[in-house]
């Protein structure tokens, strides 16, 4: 009998903004709202799984940064520093209501979790996440995969080899520095592919990885299995296609689900409602208004959020979401000739918690109503590809997860002004490694320090948050003060001087990739 499968796959990342003054910055709250609506309830929920016996599985992809920003003990010092001022906060909002108003109730229950979300980050995971979410790849639940070092859009340096190669390279010596295990898959930034690629990820070991749908069905030749099984490319790298069934217009669109009336609207925050007197104390010396927690407000318009309608709601949509899968894989094996068939559902790690605030309460019940089920289950890709012998071979097409399908949105007229510079600084340091193969002290220092600044100004986060933008000047400063720094370096080379002082201080404000080594960007035999 054929196997139908359903695989979950979540990309987290943070854009590696980190902060060490005192003085509480708006952008911190990109991460610790992630740590509290996402990551936090993710540990929860596999450990409520483990403590019932349900089986589950699921895949997920850590970026380096974001490994980079849940280990540093200064930015989990400022997270717990956070979760009092939110706590202090909700003190204030249940006494500001009366007994009768539905908000005393929705403040007290949002008190209440983030009191639980402090106890468990302090005392339950130690303040290590990471360990946690490790202790469960161990145990055969989560399968993890590795990506590049920042969230860099490959394709655009598809001419650049050893750019791509130092990506891949500190990204998988970051996941093995935080994972201690070499995973088989690898997570494509914003599921960027262009021809070639393949020749770069497979000589790392890597046993596959994952393209938005078009990236298979537009391939040569078009694979027999469509999206509902992998295919490989000439050297033996497995490709799996994201099913996007699970997107707008489908029955089993989970994004559609996600915006039904009875959920939570996250969007309407106190942060940006209340008076800044009741905000007093949470907010920093210049008031800048963002997200607290705080949400009263269903997605009916004007209605207040009812919590126990959400829960009965999210529990029919599980099972919705089960049927049609169960009907889609079970037609797409008959034309399969009674093969096994996939559904690759790939979801940002935003949208669980942070963007559905039911999210993954949702997941929980999705693997609770699996587990009792024998039409389908749940799997992981690396279970698809024990035999590279049956899979058809392809060559895939130039595709990506973001914009229209081919990621325009990351170099447009907003951005486009970036990618002169950066590209320039790669080969530059590509130049570097020729002419500094084995240097060492000093020397050596500046040159990781430069590595570093290129891959940091690499990443597409800069030119996604100029696009949306979401901190946009910050994005914009961030990237001219990872060029600016480089350029100190390659020019401090040419005179044979560099200030000490500047790079400790430079060294200290970029911990991540602490181990880097220069070499990276040589260029590879």
């Amino acid at each position: 009998m054929s196997k139908k499968s359903l695989i979950f796959c979540i990309s987290a990342h943070q854009p590696y903004i980190c902060h060490k003054e005192d003085e509480f910055l708006p952008q911190n709250e990109l991460l610790f709202t992630a740590i509290s609506e996402t990551y936090l309830p993710l540990l929860n929920m596999f450990s409520n799984l483990e403590a019932d016996g349900v089986s589950f599985k699921i895949m997920m992809c850590f970026s380096p940064s974001l490994c980079a920003l849940l280990s540093d003990p200064q930015i989990q010092s400022q997270y717990i520093e956070w979760l009092d001022r939110g706590i202090a906060l909700g003190e204030k909002q249940v006494a500001l209501y009366g007994d009768d108003d539905p908000r005393k109730v929705l403040a007290q229950k949002q008190l209440d979790l983030s009191i639980q979300n402090r106890r468990d980050f302090t005392e339950t995971y130690q303040q290590d996440l990471l360990s946690k979410f490790s202790y469960y790849a161990k145990k055969g639940n989560l399968e993890l995969l590795a990506t590049a070092a920042t969230n860099c859009y490959l394709p655009m340096y598809a001419d650049l080899p050893q750019a791509v190669q130092a990506q891949i390279e500190v990204g998988l010596i970051s996941h093995r520095h935080y994972f201690e295990s070499a995973p088989e898959g690898f997570w494509l930034p914003y599921m960027g592919y262009a021809p070639g690629l393949e020749s770069l990820i497979r000589p790392y070991g890597f046993h596959y990885t994952i393209l938005d749908s078009h990236g298979l069905l537009f391939g040569t030749p078009v694979p027999e299995n469509g999206i509902f099984g992998p295919a490989k490319c000439f050297n033996a790298l497995a490709v799996f296609a994201r099913d996007n069934a699970a997107a707008p217009g489908f029955e089993d669109d989970v994004e559609k689900i996600a915006l039904k009336s009875v959920y939570r609207d996250q969007n309407r925050d106190i942060g940006f409602e209340e008076s800044l007197e009741n905000l007093e104390g949470f907010l920093n010396s210049k008031n800048v208004r963002l997200s607290t927690g705080y949400k009263y407000w269903s997605q009916e318009e004007d209605s207040f959020y009812k919590p126990e309608e959400a829960l009965a709601s999210l529990k029919a949509d599980a099972k919705t979401f089960l049927d049609e899968k169960s009907k889609k894989l079970n037609q797409a094996s008959e034309l399969l000739k009674n093969n096994d068939a996939l559904s690759l559902c790939c979801f940002d790690s935003s949208f669980f918690g942070q963007q559905w605030h039911e999210g993954i309460a949702w997941l929980e019940e999705i693997f609770r109503q699996i587990a009792n089920r024998d039409d389908i289950e749940m799997g992981h890709c690396s279970e698809f590809i024990q035999d590279k012998t049956k899979l058809p071979r392809i060559t895939p097409f130039n595709s990506a997860g973001e914009g229209t399908g081919y990621a325009e949105d990351l170099i447009d007229h907003s951005n486009d002004w970036m990618i002169r510079y950066v590209r320039k600084a790669v080969e530059r340091m590509v130049d570097l490694t020729q002419r500094f193969p084995t240097d060492t002290g000093l020397k050596e220092r500046s040159l990781n320090l430069a590595a570093k600044e290129v891959l940091l100004a690499q990443s597409g986060d800069w030119a996604k948050m100029l696009k949306e933008q979401d901190f946009g000047d910050y994005a914009s400063e961030r990237f001219k003060e990872s060029i600016g720094a480089f350029s100190t370096v390659y020019d401090s080379l040419g005179s044979n001087s560099i200030s000490t002082e500047w790079l400790t201080n430079m060294e200290r404000k970029h911990r991540i990739f602490s181990w880097i080594n220069y070499r990276a960007f040589s260029s590879k035999s």
